[in-house]
């Protein structure tokens, strides 16, 4: 039976007992059932992870921690997925797959045909939300560092401020297979478009910002297939699968 991991909002003393947020307790005890003296595992995204017992009852929830397990489950790639809004739910699943893929970043950006559009505190509150959805899909994925999720942006405004990035744009029809390009020395940024595509305009953009172009095949994928497929390329490719 895999033993339940909880992200702890604070830093993880080297030992000792802690007592546990009501969020983190309630999900623990009423949702996953666990009852006192259940193992359980804590990170507190600054690497490593430390088994522990659940203890208490009521509403006062207690862990009793074990030593610091430095294990280490990061992809030796720093890929970041620019991905364009996407309506629905499918940026909660976009972002959560991205994690389990092992992504060290987000960036949502506001493309032309984007259909959602988000700005002012409605960003905000999304962007949060996005950030809760990283933090349950470490506690899945067993990863103890949990990656960025920048703020909703205009391509513009990330072209002008990612100038010397390693930038690779997707987008059906052109470009070289991803497998042809050379092994990313640094972070690399993928780009993806929106559930329409790129605009012409777009695309003149990113090629003036030195975006190497690629291809995922010869089949149109959807804008939330098509940044996890790279993702998970890359990973095959140059990282750790």
């Amino acid at each position: 039976m895999m033993i339940s991991r909880f992200f702890f909002p604070d830093t993880l003393p080297e030992s000792g007992v802690v007592r546990l947020p009501e969020a983190l307790a309630h999900h623990a005890t009423r949702v996953l059932r666990m009852a006192p003296g259940d193992a359980m595992v804590l990170f507190d995204g600054g690497g490593g992870e430390v088994a522990a017992r659940l203890q208490g009852g009521g509403r006062e929830w207690f862990a009793t921690l074990d030593e610091r397990d430095p294990v280490d489950r990061e992809s030796p790639l720093a890929l970041v997925l620019v991905q364009a809004l996407a309506s629905g739910d499918k940026m909660d699943w976009i972002v959560q797959k991205a994690v389990e893929l092992g992504v060290a970043a987000v960036i949502p950006i506001e493309a032309r045909r984007s259909v959602l559009r988000l700005s002012g505190e409605r960003a905000l509150k999304r962007v949060a939300h996005w950030q809760q959805v990283m933090l349950a899909a470490c506690e899945q994925s067993g990863r103890n560092r949990v990656p960025e999720i920048g703020p909703v942006m205009l391509l513009a405004h990330y072209l002008a401020t990612h100038r010397d990035t390693d930038k690779v744009m997707f987008s059906p029809g052109i470009g070289t297979p991803l497998k042809a390009l050379a092994q990313p020395q640094g972070p690399r940024h993928f780009l993806v478009g929106p559930e329409g595509g790129w605009a012409d305009d777009e695309l003149a953009a990113c090629g003036a910002a030195q975006c190497a172009v690629a291809t995922l095949g010869p089949r149109v994928l959807r804008t939330e297939t098509a940044g996890l497929v790279a993702l998970a390329a890359a990973q095959v490719l140059w990282g750790d699968v």
